[in-house]
């Protein structure tokens, strides 16, 4: 009996102490979050990029003139609730050649007025804006990724 409760510790210990690690596994996530609950220790945040879609997207001239304005909508369709991505822009000429790329993380995008909620829950969407230097006038193209 003392052997079976020893080795449930060791089990939990070890689970508690590769938490991170185990809890960036999806097959493992549900047990650590179970666990964690129960034993109240903290659960890093889960993070998939891939699992942010992108609803609309547009860049614009802005109001000033070498000034572009980038607007997008996107949703989180992980499991889990994630925290705000980063975005990289990219932009390039009529030649498809990228003529400069950025990645502005949440805090550059959402802006200072932005609520305070770390975390997108699944299936939540988000509406951003924010201005960017033209680089030069010939930019025809943009991409986003999120990181």
């Amino acid at each position: 009996m003392a052997i079976a409760g020893l080795g449930l510790l060791l089990v939990v210990q070890l689970l508690l102490s590769q938490r991170a690690t185990l809890a960036a596994s999806e097959r493992w996530r549900p047990l650590i979050a179970a666990t964690c609950s129960a034993l109240m220790c903290e659960l890093p945040p889960w993070r998939e990029p891939l699992a942010f879609t992108m609803l609309a997207r547009n860049v614009e001239q802005a109001g000033a003139p070498g000034v572009l304005a980038v607007t997008a909508s996107f949703r989180n369709d992980a499991r889990w609730p994630q925290p705000w991505p980063a975005l990289r822009l990219s932009l390039s000429d009529v030649d498809g050649i990228p003529v400069a790329a950025r990645v502005f993380q949440p805090d550059e995008y959402r802006g200072s007025g932005a609520a305070a909620e770390p975390l997108l829950a699944p299936g939540q969407s988000a509406n951003v804006r924010f201005e960017v230097v033209e680089p030069t006038p010939e930019i025809v193209a943009f991409t986003f990724d999120f990181r």
